[in-house]
């Protein structure tokens, strides 16, 4: 907030009158105050504005939660990706007492409030697979994926119910602060196609290029993909497309557990489609982004198809059907609605790894599902499979070790529900 200190101090009170009083439109000056806390800035007016923020929250619980209690949903989905950033950065003691009051709200809103947190989503789970690795989380993931009776939420039987829902743009746009929407809107629906470097760099001058800010760009790809659904004169023009800005920001990523996350940014909606509930803009920049790769930059094709498999293979075993199901729905729309005319493109490229190109087919032919059934099957597990396939009983990663796991090309990705159950 452009403002200086002390009349900061008196907006924060103000807030809190108003929230003692009930007043009209406080959700509104919330989810403002949220929008201005930027992700990866550790400057002392942003911790303190997440300090002031989450204490409200915490502080005025009761109230908020007989007026307004959707705002919480808000403060959860903000505060799950903000302690993924503070947990990572070990060498600043000012954060400790932020990062327990910041933990402390979200299993807070978890255990008492899980019905709202239905709300969210599926991106409530991507959210939290981030933060997994912090101890006091890790009990709550374990309810979730194997005991949701915890919660006590009627109706709520199985972490998949929430792979249904389709995360709104409302909580999309919480991550991305009014000032970063303003010229990202502007970079994808005013610059043209081939005039966009200047733009672009400055923009990452501004936004990306203080340190730790790079986390950045899993919100502003979930932002691309989500949340700004251009018109037909749009994307007909010779304005940037989505899937280039895309690229460019993959291409900017340095760090590999942030690529990794880009990437399940950019391919999460993937998992779960349905062509009755989900937009296809969601997903339409990630298939272009592979097939006008290319032949120039096939590496990017390459390792886009890789994750994607990866991701059905590994995500979530035990909902391994719901994930081809919505990955051969997505190819199978693609087609459909036009995006694409079909996947000669990428079935008849010879850069392409014969591995990849076959999988595709599978998934093109409908046998992957089929396979899959067979194989499940013929599958006899024992009474204690689950517990020995899961990783809760081992001992918790540390933040350097969790990072070093997040590897683009490795099947030993962190993003994936099967390792925490």
């Amino acid at each position: 907030m452009k403002l200086v200190d002390p009349v900061k101090c008196q907006l924060i009170w103000v807030t809190k009158e108003m929230i003692d009083v009930q007043a009209v439109g406080i959700h509104g000056l919330l989810v403002c105050f949220l929008r201005q806390i930027v992700g990866g800035d550790f400057s002392d007016g942003n911790l303190w504005l997440c300090f002031e923020i989450v204490s409200i929250f915490l502080t005025k619980w009761d109230s908020l939660l007989e007026v307004e209690p959707m705002i919480l949903t808000s403060g959860l989905y903000t505060y799950l990706r903000l302690v993924a950033d503070h947990y990572r950065l070990l060498s600043n003691p000012k954060l400790e007492a932020l990062k327990q009051l910041e933990i402390d709200f979200c299993i807070k809103v978890l255990r008492e409030q899980f019905s709202v947190c239905l709300k969210i989503g599926r991106d409530l789970v991507r959210l939290l697979q981030d933060v997994v690795h912090i101890p006091n989380f890790r009990a709550t993931w374990k309810d979730l994926v194997l005991n949701q009776g915890k919660f006590k939420t009627p109706g709520f039987s199985v972490i998949s119910q929430l792979y249904n829902t389709r995360t709104s743009s409302q909580y999309i746009l919480l991550r991305i602060s009014p000032e970063m929407e303003t010229q990202l809107r502007f970079l994808l629906t005013c610059v043209k196609l081939g005039s966009q470097k200047r733009y672009q760099a400055w923009f990452a001058k501004k936004f990306l290029c203080a340190p730790n800010r790079e986390t950045l760009i899993v919100d502003i790809v979930r932002f691309i993909c989500c949340a700004h659904h251009p018109p037909n004169e749009i994307i007909q023009s010779d304005i940037i497309p989505r899937w280039a800005v895309v690229g460019w920001l993959l291409k900017y990523c340095t760090k590999n557990y942030v690529q990794a996350n880009v990437k399940l940014a950019l391919l999460y909606d993937w998992l779960f489609f349905d062509e009755r509930v989900d937009n296809i803009m969601n997903i339409e920049p990630a298939m272009l982004l592979m097939v006008y790769s290319i032949p120039r930059y096939i590496d990017v094709t390459h390792t886009l198809l890789e994750f994607l498999f990866l991701l059905v293979d590994s995500y979530d075993v035990e909902h391994k059907d719901i994930i081809i199901r919505g990955v051969s729905s997505s190819l199978r729309v693609l087609v459909k609605k036009g995006v694409i005319r079909s996947f000669d493109v990428l079935t008849s490229c010879d850069a392409l790894s014969p591995v990849l190109k076959e999988r595709l087919d599978r998934f093109l032919s409908g046998a992957e599902l089929e396979i899959y059934k067979r194989l499940e099957q013929t599958r006899f597990p024992s009474p204690f499979a689950l517990e020995n396939s899961s990783c809760m009983g081992t001992p918790t990663p540390s933040p350097e070790r969790e990072r070093d796991r997040f590897a683009i090309k490795s099947a030993d990705t962190s993003v994936m529900i099967s390792d925490l159950q």
